[in-house]
């Protein structure tokens, strides 16, 4: 949906041998956010983003989720109200300079990767749960 010429994040793959620095984000879209509001805070801007409530459970505070390619902690989620939570992103000096972040506005879409490792989790604790909620064959 971008136009030619838009600024894009890229950031070079990371050898499995290097010291990673971030979580891990792998270039997926799992689905779009809207920037709902900006908020300067000093140097910083806190960026306040509306997500489908699909995506809830993969989202907590001080957790990892990426936004436009770009590694990010989250730092407040609000309850589901009517099929959205929010989700606050505190953007320092150095990240609105070097991303594409500072040329959002309200009401821009952005792509959305949560964390893999809560995705995992919840694959792999799926079977465990179920068998918990089978009822019992006494």
């Amino acid at each position: 949906a971008l136009p030619a010429g838009s600024s894009i994040n890229l950031e070079r793959a990371l050898k499995a041998e290097m010291r990673l620095s971030g979580h891990i984000v792998q270039g997926h879209v799992d689905t779009t956010a809207v920037l709902c509001q900006m908020t300067p805070h000093g140097n910083s801007c806190e960026l306040l983003f509306e997500v489908s409530d699909k995506w809830y459970r993969y989202c907590i505070e001080k957790g990892s989720i990426a936004i436009d390619g770009i590694s990010l902690t989250i730092n407040d989620i609000s309850p589901i109200k009517n099929g959205t939570f929010s989700i606050s992103i505190m953007i320092i000096p150095h990240t609105w300079q070097v991303t594409n972040l500072s040329h959002l506005n309200v009401g821009d879409s952005v792509n959305i990767e949560v964390d893999i490792l809560g995705k995992y989790m919840e694959k792999l604790c799926a079977h465990h749960l179920e068998k918990l909620n089978e009822p019992s064959k006494h």
